[in-house]
C-alpha cells in the first residue's frame, strides 16, 4: 500500500470505491487496474472469488488491507477498492455524442455517464472548465460505467466542432428558450446533444448552433436538473433503438 493517498486531480492514478464499481473496471478495463484491495470484513464469497480469479488471471496484485480503506473511503459499506491508471480516449467521430459544456458537479457527471451508457451513446465531449471525470466521486456515481465510455476534454466548443464534431453532424443545444420543443422534432444521427452548466445553462451564443430545443415542463419548477434533462434528451434521441 506504499504511496496510497487521497485523490488529487494531478495524480496519475485514481480508484474505484465499492465492489460493483471495481468489478466494472476489472471486467471492462482490466489493463488499467493496477491494484485491488479487499477489506477484512468483505465476506461476499461469490463476488470475492470472481475478483480473486480476475486478479490472478491478469496478474493484478490483490491484498487485504483495512488501512487503505481508512485512507480512501468514508463509506462504511465499501469493502473493495480498485486502483486504476488514468488513460486517454478518442471519440468515435462517426458516432453520436453527448457534449457537456462546463459541467461542474461530480455526482451529476457520474449519472450522465451512466445514462449515456444505458442509451447506447458512449461518446462524451467535455468542454473546459469542467469536473474531472477521473475523480473517484464521478466513477462511483457512474457505478463504474466510466469504464464503458469514451470521453475527451476540449478547451472550447469550437475546438470540439473543428475536430471530433466535424463533418455531417446534427447539433441540438438544450436551452430553456430553445425554438423547438423536443418532442416535436425527430433527432437525426449522428447527433450531438449539447448540455450546459448546472447553474447557468448554455450561453446565448448556442442559439445559433444547429437546432436549439427545449424540454417543456410545468411551471412548478424553473428548470430540470442536468442529469434528468440529459437523460430525457437521450431517450428521445434513441427511442425505438432497443427492445
Amino acid at each position: 500500500m506504499a504511496g496510497v493517498k487521497r485523490y488529487k486531480k494531478e495524480d496519475l492514478e485514481s480508484y474505484c470505491l465499492g465492489a460493483t464499481v471495481s468489478m466494472e473496471y476489472l471486467n471492462i478495463r482490466p489493463q488499467n487496474v493496477t491494484h485491488v484491495y479487499l477489506h477484512s470484513a468483505f465476506h461476499e464469497s461469490e463476488t470475492k472469488e470472481k475478483i480473486l480469479k480476475i486478479c490472478k488471471e491478469r496478474h493484478i496484485p490483490c491484498d487485504t488491507s483495512d488501512k487503505v480503506f481508512s485512507i480512501l473511503s468514508q463509506k462504511e459499506n465499501c469493502f473493495v477498492i480498485a486502483m486504476i491508471r488514468k488513460y486517454s480516449c478518442e471519440l468515435d467521430k462517426n458516432a453520436s455524442h453527448v457534449v457537456l459544456v462546463n459541467p461542474s458537479n461530480s455526482g451529476n457527471a457520474g449519472t450522465i455517464i451512466r445514462s449515456a451508457t444505458g442509451f447506447g451513446v458512449p461518446n462524451i465531449a467535455i468542454i473546459r472548465p469542467a469536473v474531472d471525470f477521473f475523480d473517484p466521486k464521478v466513477i462511483r456515481a457512474s457505478m463504474g460505467a466510466l469504464s464503458r465510455v469514451n470521453f475527451k476534454y476540449y478547451d472550447s466548443f469550437e475546438e470540439y466542432m473543428q475536430t471530433d464534431g466535424a463533418g455531417e453532424r446534427y447539433c441540438y443545444p438544450f436551452m430553456l428558450d430553445g425554438s423547438v420543443r423536443l418532442h416535436e422534432i425527430q433527432i437525426r444521427k449522428p447527433f450531438s446533444l449539447i448540455m450546459g452548466n448546472e447553474a447557468t445553462g448554455l450561453p446565448d451564443s448556442f442559439a445559433s448552433v444547429g437546432q436549439p430545443v427545449r424540454i417543456e415542463h410545468g411551471n412548478g419548477i424553473d428548470s430540470l436538473n442536468l442529469p434528468i434533462a440529459t437523460s430525457i434528451g437521450l431517450y428521445e434521441a434513441t427511442k425505438g433503438s432497443f427492445g
